[in-house]
């Protein structure tokens, strides 16, 4: 082990067996935010933002999503000053660093440093001009983690670069597409956290959906919205865009745009077929599909269902002409629903009043110096807020109960005249329903790293006690559902008791989780 600034380690978080695993293959070691960085920051991470990348890295894995891993945490006695709500208050954190194993560490961003002058930015690349060093390490890519491609094209460099493009496309849309289907959200998608193997790399600011919002942003200073969840795919495909423009002229302009242009359909076909597993059409496919799961979506973010919770209720969902079992089914279902307290929280204001007015005045009386400020999304979006915030004030709880069964039945008739096409013709109906809860039981995480569950280790940590993320990542090791255990409703709350708490709809409290 080591220490951080001279200081002594207090706390270590190590399992030797992925460590030993690792280490005896050809796997590369990154010691995260250990040192000093070229934009004069101490580069140093902390306890809190440590403990969520191992944490999540490995819940990622367990989950079946290309990631890297984590070997190790370790914190010292050393401390750094961070100002966590970005709000003139930086308080002292202790130093700690996270071991990370994975086949590479190269990203996307490691080819721009070969680029010529960006045409927006004027910005180059640090190695503007070393086309022999670039070359170098593509070979060095391409040999070492795409062998089957250097082997097939051995005697075309050409053909060889735009297979190792395409593969390297192919990745990215797969793995946005896992993402998508678990309502995990990375936070700062820019091309320097762009794995060149696909993996899911640096776990800064992340968060798994609770609420069903296609807009979630889970990075407080994304006041854009950028990586919002329902841009990543998006995000993505701009970032293979920068990637292919960083290897010209080995992959020329038109191959790579051309190869881009398949990006779309590859994550459009996986994300599908994940979506028709989730919901258990293990028997057809059919072109109608894609609008179910469409529908699925509206229905989820109309009513502020719980995603995760949601997907793994489904695999109760009763099946028949006639099923029994129906109003419980429902009445789970809508229980996982936003309550009216959650929604006005979700909603407030998060401008003064007086402030917007201003802007509105100014949007009236100067549009051009309005437009110039770049805030109208964000006048637009507060605009937004307060129409809900109003709807939300002339409606009771019993009104939205009813709201969200009348969305949630409408739907509910539709997934059920689906389910029933998927087993025409089968002769075992028995065996139907078995196989189509086993897929969605692999399939719908009943776990996933909440950000109020990774907060109360984090807090317990802080304070000297690393049993509870311990207790977190033994869960986390095993998010799907397990044999012989009962397909139950994950609690409405956080307030359950045992593993069930673990997959309750977060307390109201977490709503005000700030993410940094």
């Amino acid at each position: 082990m080591w220490a951080l600034g001279g200081g002594r380690v207090t706390s270590c978080l190590l399992w030797g067996w992925d460590l030993g695993r690792c280490l005896s293959r050809r796997a590369q070691k990154s010691l995260s935010s250990a040192g000093p960085t070229p934009q004069q920051a101490d580069g140093r991470k902390v306890l809190r933002s440590s403990i969520r990348e191992f944490l999540c890295s490995e819940a990622m894995f367990h989950l079946g999503i290309p990631t890297t891993r984590a070997g190790a945490c370790v914190t010292s006695q050393s401390m750094v000053a961070r100002d966590v709500f970005y709000d003139g208050n930086p308080k002292y954190e202790k130093c700690t660093v996270v071991l990370r194993i994975a086949s590479t560490f190269l990203r996307f961003g490691s080819f721009e440093i070969f680029k010529s002058a960006d045409e927006h930015t004027g910005r180059e690349g640090p190695s503007v001009g070393r086309d022999d060093i670039r070359a170098q390490m593509l070979d060095y890519v391409i040999s070492s983690f795409y062998p089957e491609i250097q082997a097939a094209h051995a005697e075309d460099r050409a053909q060889r670069n735009a297979a190792f493009f395409r593969e390297v496309t192919r990745r990215t849309a797969r793995m946005v597409a896992e993402w998508q289907c678990v309502g995990f959200c990375h936070g700062v998608l820019n091309t320097d956290n762009m794995s060149i193997v696909g993996l899911t790399i640096d776990y800064g600011p992340f968060g798994f959906l609770d609420r069903y919002d296609p807009n979630h942003v889970c990075n407080a200073s994304d006041s854009a919205g950028r990586y919002a969840y329902s841009k990543q795919p998006e995000v993505c495909r701009w970032n293979l865009q920068k990637l292919a423009e960083a290897l010209e002229p080995e992959l020329p302009r038109e191959q790579g745009e051309a190869i881009l242009a398949e990006f779309d359909a590859e994550f459009r076909c996986h994300y599908l077929q994940k979506m028709r597993r989730k919901l258990g059409l293990v028997r057809t496919e059919l072109p109608d599909d894609g609008a179910l799961v469409a529908r699925l979506l509206e229905t989820m973010h109309l009513t502020g269902a719980d995603f995760t919770n949601t997907f793994y209720l489904l695999s109760s969902f009763p099946v028949g002409p006639e099923p029994l079992g129906l109003p419980a089914f429902l009445a789970a279902l809508t229980a996982q629903c936003a309550s009216l307290e959650e929604l006005k929280l979700a909603f407030r204001p998060q401008m003064d009043p007086r402030q917007l007015s201003m802007m509105l005045v100014l949007a009236q009386s100067n549009p051009q110096l309005f437009a110039l400020m770049g805030t109208r999304a964000s006048v637009t979006e507060e605009l937004e807020r307060v129409e809900q915030q109003s709807r939300l004030q002339q409606l009771s709880a019993a009104q939205l109960l009813s709201k969200n069964r009348a969305h949630w039945t409408d739907w509910l008739q539709e997934y059920g005249a689906r389910l029933e096409k998927d087993r025409e013709g089968v002769s075992d109906q028995d065996a139907w329903e078995a196989e189509r809860t086993r897929i969605m039981h692999a399939n719908n995480p009943k776990y996933v790293l909440r950000n109020y569950i990774a907060q109360n280790a984090i807090e317990a940590a802080e304070n000297g006690d690393f049993s509870e993320v311990r207790r977190v990542l033994k869960l986390l090791e095993t998010p799907y559902h397990r044999d012989g255990e009962p397909t139950e409703a994950p609690g409405a709350t956080g307030a359950d008791s045992g593993e069930n708490s673990y997959s309750s709809k977060p307390p109201l409290w977490a709503a005000e989780l700030c993410v940094t």
